[in-house]
């Protein structure tokens, strides 16, 4: 995030300066860069579920924290055919009916959600999509009813944002779980897993044709953590139960609509004709700008905002062959 700062700053500076809309020395005023950054801390303790290499590598000491009070462990991970997913999904979230169990099911577009919810509606499943064209508070209300029994299950985009702290998810479903990008990155599937782990029977079964270094990863690490956690409660009788929570605690969830709410702004601002723009090099700097940006919101794990910006690329990429 800190080198995305300053890496989008000086990206967006620059187009503009290149192109006339701002003096050099609006370049000044800037965040740090990541080595003057360093220069001013002394000691770090640096805390994550997902640590990215650079952690890794510069810490002298590592220490994990993968045992839990309540003795749950990370949840069982299954690959199964992309061919027939949806079916059998309505499988697996009608057993889960049955026990009063909720399930969360992520997408890789908006328009994929909302017909995938349709359709499972007329399969007799109350079910309800979750995006980012939804306001926050019908979000929380939405997440609220899946808790209260209204709905059976949620299908959302990105499942990450939203911060969601549900202990009734025993079943999260990954659809197209090979497509590499922003959703399907060991990262992200790895906190997409963590979505289930608050429930004592939490499952999660990915749908794929083939098995991704990304999926790989995701799963080798689950594995790992997993064996881990039953080994301890083998060894001191602990017996995993659900997380007990109460349903109000839903409203203090945090829920970042800003950066959607800037993915708007963009979308907006990029509508212009391609007309409008005076050169070719400058629609060339333009998307360079953009793609920073999108890469920036990946790293901060705003994937909806990275692929709104993504498809504003690919309109102006069109535009500039053109």
């Amino acid at each position: 995030q800190l080198e995305g700062m300053y890496g989008g700053d000086t990206s967006r500076k620059e187009t503009l300066i290149d192109h006339g809309f701002r003096l050099k020395s609006a370049k000044d005023n800037r965040p740090l860069s990541f080595k003057e950054f360093n220069a001013k801390i002394g000691l770090v303790i640096y805390m994550s579920a997902t640590p990215s290499p650079y952690e890794i590598n510069i810490s002298k000491r590592i220490v994990e924290q993968i045992i839990r009070p309540t003795g749950l462990v990370d949840p069982e991970v299954i690959v199964r055919p992309a061919k027939g997913q949806v079916q059998n999904l309505i499988t697996e979230i009608k057993n889960r009916v049955k026990k009063k169990e909720k399930c969360l099911v992520t997408t890789l577009t908006k328009k994929m959600a909302e017909n995938l919810s349709e359709f499972l509606q007329e399969t007799g499943i109350n079910v309800h999509y979750l995006h980012s064209e939804i306001d926050t508070l019908d979000r929380v209300e939405i997440l609220k009813d899946l808790r209260m029994g209204v709905y059976d299950a949620i299908i959302g985009v990105n499942l990450l944002r939203e911060g969601l702290d549900l202990p009734e998810v025993s079943l999260v479903g990954i659809l197209d779980a090979d497509s590499e990008g922003f959703l399907r990155s060991g990262t992200s599937l790895i906190q997409t897993i963590g979505r289930a782990s608050r429930n004592a029977s939490g499952q999660v079964i990915m749908y794929a044709d083939n098995v991704t270094g990304s999926m790989k990863r995701a799963i080798d690490e689950t594995k790992r953590r997993r064996a881990i956690q039953l080994e301890y409660n083998e060894k001191y009788g602990i017996v995993p139960e659900t997380i007990r929570k109460e349903v109000k605690t839903i409203l203090a969830m945090s829920i970042q609509q800003e950066p959607i709410n800037n993915a708007r702004a963009i979308a907006k601002r990029l509508s212009i004709p391609k007309k409008q723009y005076r050169s070719r090099h400058e629609l060339s700097a333009i998307i360079a700008g953009l793609e920073e940006e999108m890469f920036e919101s990946a790293r901060k794990l705003e994937f909806e905002k990275a692929a709104m910006i993504r498809d504003q690329i690919r309109i102006l990429q069109s535009g500039e062959k053109a």
